[in-house]
């Protein structure tokens, strides 16, 4: 079946046909009547394809939009990805940064203790020679008697 606007242009025929001033079987007007009429009908059915026309490039335009929208959408999450991997990268090189310096930290402690240990032996090393000798002059001082160095002269 047709459109609304058809069936009004039918009717409208129908009316002007079969309505006042006689209708189809009187009065001399019923030409103007359907010329009218058919004016009408043409009046009805191009105000109908504007609003279809003007509806339909609404639907594309939104259409267009949603398109638009949902493309944005896409990058939007696509970049966000990106920022997100970003920060897992540098949230993984900071990790390594201070796993590397707790580790540099280690090896200075350890070698300045190292430092101070081998000093502590060189010292340990140095006082056991310092007893040593004097345990060795004490024993040949013991074994040799009473010693002078600058004995005075003895008359004969």
């Amino acid at each position: 079946m047709g459109n609304w606007g058809d069936w009004i242009g039918v009717f409208l025929i129908i009316a002007v046909l079969f309505g006042g001033n006689g209708g189809l079987f009187g009065g001399g007007n019923d030409r103007d009547y359907i010329d009218a009429a058919i004016a009408n009908q043409s009046t009805q059915t191009g105000l109908r394809d504007i609003l279809l026309s003007s509806a339909n490039n609404n639907y594309e335009t939104a259409m267009q939009i949603a398109g638009q929208n949902l493309l944005n959408s896409q990058q939007n999450a696509a970049n966000q990805i990106n920022v997100i991997q970003g920060f897992n990268a540098i949230q993984q090189s900071l990790a390594g940064i201070s796993s590397q310096l707790g580790t540099c930290c280690c090896d200075i402690k350890t070698t300045l203790l190292q430092d101070k240990y081998d000093a502590a032996l060189r010292e340990l090393a140095k006082a056991q020679t310092n007893a040593s000798l004097a345990e060795q002059s004490a024993y040949l001082l013991s074994t040799m008697g009473k010693w002078v160095a600058n004995p005075a002269a003895v008359a004969i």
